[in-house]
């Protein structure tokens, strides 16, 4: 009896709570892989992910009466999403393309990103009757801080954005792309004065 309620209360929790983290963490990283294109791996996560959620639910679906059981599902779920967060972001996977809007030092920027072994374009622009620099720079993730100190480091003010990038086919499109979104930044900052 004794071995039966702690089996009840305590380990099938436990079990169900311990399968929504892993379920839940595979589907958010499944998620991201699918947004960055990477097929193979999304439907291979995807496979393990459903598998787990399905004994998960399983045991739900034959312990009805416990509410213990949704508990553990529930808090399983919310854990799993933040888990898989953080582990995507441990991950890193994928490439950034950084934007920034600088007046002061813009040449020693790039100069010292691209000796860093970084591929940097440059394009002087003008905003609200300002002369300023757009620097545009095509970085792995894992990167992001490092460039940003950097940024800092040489122009405390500079205002900068982050994109992602699923796919690029070489500097060419990457200008194209660039161009588009100056056209957008600027009727942004238009509309927005």
């Amino acid at each position: 009896m004794i071995e039966s309620e702690l089996f009840s209360l305590v380990i099938l929790p436990l079990l169900i709570f311990i399968a929504r983290v892993i379920d839940v963490s595979m589907a958010t990283i499944r998620t991201i892989f699918v947004v960055r294109g990477i097929k193979f791996l999304a439907a291979f996560i995807g496979f393990f992910e459903i598998l787990i959620w399905l004994l998960a639910i399983g045991q739900i679906m034959a312990n009805l009466t416990d509410p213990v059981n949704y508990i553990a599902y529930a808090g399983g779920f919310a854990t799993g999403s933040y888990v898989g967060i953080i582990l995507e972001d441990r991950l890193a996977i994928g490439d950034l393309l950084i934007r920034v809007m600088t007046t002061d030092k813009a040449d020693e920027m790039s100069n010292e990103l691209h000796k860093k072994g970084y591929k940097v374009i440059k394009t002087p622009a003008t905003t609200n009757g300002d002369k300023i620099e757009l620097i545009h720079i095509r970085i792995q993730r894992k990167e992001l801080m490092k460039i940003i100190k950097t940024i800092k480091n040489h122009d405390p003010n500079a205002v900068y954005t982050v994109h992602d990038i699923r796919e690029a086919s070489d500097e060419t499109s990457l200008q194209i792309e660039q161009k588009r979104y100056h056209r957008r930044i600027f009727d942004y900052i238009r509309r927005g004065k």
